[in-house]
């Protein structure tokens, strides 16, 4: 039975409720899944009333979006407490922050000649009330401001990291999501390493409280997950997988569940999150 700890839905940029994934997860016989929406816990509360309904572990979660001076970092939040004040004040901050960098992305598409209306992006804004560049896209593609580009090339061009209409993001500093998600009582995991490119980080990182990662992940190569895998061992940090799944507008096709965290994650993250609660040492699963 799978463990899915990567799962988006309609609270950030995924296409399913929260409910709609727990029954999906349900149904397809999944033994716990976590919602981790991005800089989001606005799914949460439907998430975990669907899954004491029907009998499935929702693990609560957040993927924290974070910059350090090089790179974009992901840091996944598990067993977070979703009312904390502090963690909702800062996701305010956080969406209002959003909200003004892809107005800003609109106005460089316009500049461009690209007549995207705003009300036709915000239309597309789920319950969490996160915007991210999938939302533009979509209403690019609505509007048929697409037409004749393969998916990827349009959104490349118009905006990726080099594209006419980018915008950079300073929302969170590494070190400060890696702390956020610990003053919430959660444990801080960091997200697919391979996309991301930061190994050089993790020992900071783990001084501030990092105690896991992501090794199985669609995106990474049976060299990747071996080298995770043996890096997670020596330094004593949790692995943790899953699919990254946002129904229909996941990047990789795949299944709910089709990329699994080991069976002793859900353990081992529940005794880091039991050790982060009542302020003692980490939890490492190799007494590391």
């Amino acid at each position: 039975m799978g463990l899915d700890l990567h799962v988006h839905t309609t609270a950030s940029d995924g296409s399913e409720t929260p409910a709609e994934v727990v029954r999906k997860a349900k149904h397809l016989g999944l033994s716990a899944i976590a919602l981790t929406d991005h800089d989001s816990v606005g799914g949460l509360e439907e998430g975990l009333q669907a899954g004491k309904e029907l009998g499935l572990e929702v693990v609560p979660g957040i993927e924290l979006t974070s910059d350090t001076d090089e790179s974009e970092v992901h840091l996944l939040g598990y067993y977070i407490d979703h009312r904390h004040p502090r963690l909702r004040e800062r996701l305010r901050e956080v969406q209002a922050a959003r909200v003004e960098r892809a107005k800003k992305m609109v106005d460089r598409l316009r500049e461009h000649g690209i007549d995207l209306q705003w009300e036709e992006v915000w239309k597309l804004v789920g319950p969490g009330h996160f915007i991210g560049r999938t939302h533009l896209f979509k209403a690019l593609e609505n509007a048929g401001l697409v037409a004749g580009q393969s998916k990827g090339e349009a959104f490349r061009s118009l905006l990726g990291r080099e594209g006419l209409a980018y915008v950079p993001h300073y929302y969170l500093s590494t070190r400060e999501a890696v702390r956020l998600i610990r003053e919430a009582g959660g444990v801080p995991v960091l997200a697919h390493p391979g996309r991301l490119r930061v190994d050089a980080l993790i020992k900071e990182l783990m001084a501030e409280g990092l105690r896991g990662v992501e090794v199985y992940y669609p995106a990474h190569t049976p060299a990747m997950v071996q080298h995770y895998l043996k890096l997670a061992t020596e330094l004593g940090l949790i692995v943790t997988g899953g699919t990254d799944y946002h129904g229909r507008h996941s990047q990789y096709r795949v299944r709910l569940g089709e990329y699994s965290a080991p069976p002793e994650a859900l353990e081992q993250l529940r005794a880091a999150a039991e050790e982060v609660r009542r302020g003692g040492a980490p939890a490492f699963p190799n007494g590391k």
